[in-house]
């Protein structure tokens, strides 16, 4: 079974294709980022996967379920771009608890859940503080942590690096690189998604560029460059500086 199986997926405004026929596929327990320039039509796939946008036609299953636009789909979650547009609570408890209090659980079941994702986050000392006192790299967390007590199986992060200091950075690639989940990111810092993914997908006008390994497809200057993107610097050789 497939922990994300999109087949066939259209998606389009009046004037605008933002999704032409992409079809992908991701294995149980893989870390896969979603490259390509702006408006290449990431954050629409990614809607479409949570079901919070409906496709003009095509298929996703999540763990061999089909989602369903405009249903809770408890198998996946996301993490949006910028925290703020994801925490609302007053205080980082409730926000974190928000999710499993709307999936129906006892408040025994919340509590056990809230302080679980605190403490995979480590932001246990945060429980009781207003969220919009916190500092950029907290704020990420407590937005990771309210979809961890939700306890999804895939988690889909969109730009998780935006606005981040280096510190919080570096804790962040850590955390992602030792998640159970399933993942799959998207990020224009693509020294990111090479220390996180094994296997990136290119998308750029709506269509799959490219489909393979990190270092295979994002070590292609000419592949990249003919997309708006750069080749990292990290998979640039540097022997000469040595000869």
């Amino acid at each position: 079974m497939k922990a994300l199986d999109i087949q066939d997926l259209y998606f389009t405004y009046p004037d605008n294709v933002v999704l032409n026929h992409v079809s992908l596929q991701i294995e149980p327990g893989e870390r896969v980022g979603l490259i390509g320039p702006n408006g290449a039509g990431k954050t629409t796939l990614f809607h479409s996967v949570c079901g919070v946008l409906r496709p003009q036609s095509g298929q996703i299953n999540l763990f061999g379920a089909p989602v369903v636009a405009g249903k809770f789909h408890p198998a996946v979650g996301l993490v949006f771009q910028y925290p703020d547009d994801q925490i609302f609570s007053p205080t980082v408890y409730d926000d974190i608890a928000f999710g499993p209090r709307n999936m129906g659980l006892t408040a025994e079941e919340v509590d056990i859940r809230v302080h679980d994702a605190m403490d995979l986050t480590g932001i246990c000392d945060l429980a009781e503080r207003a969220p919009h006192h916190l500092s950029g790299g907290q704020k990420r967390m407590v937005a990771i942590a309210g979809i961890q007590a939700m306890r999804p199986d895939l988690i889909i992060y969109d730009e998780p690096s935006a606005n981040l200091d280096m510190r919080s950075r570096r804790r962040l690639i850590k955390f992602i690189q030792q998640s159970r989940e399933t993942i799959l990111l998207s990020s224009h810092d693509l020294e990111m998604v090479v220390e996180i993914c094994t296997r990136v997908i290119l998308l750029d006008e709506g269509r799959i560029i490219a489909n393979g390994p990190t270092r295979e497809i994002m070590g292609d200057q000419e592949l990249m460059e003919a997309h708006g993107l750069e080749k990292p610097h990290s998979l640039i050789a540097h022997d000469h500086l040595f000869a």
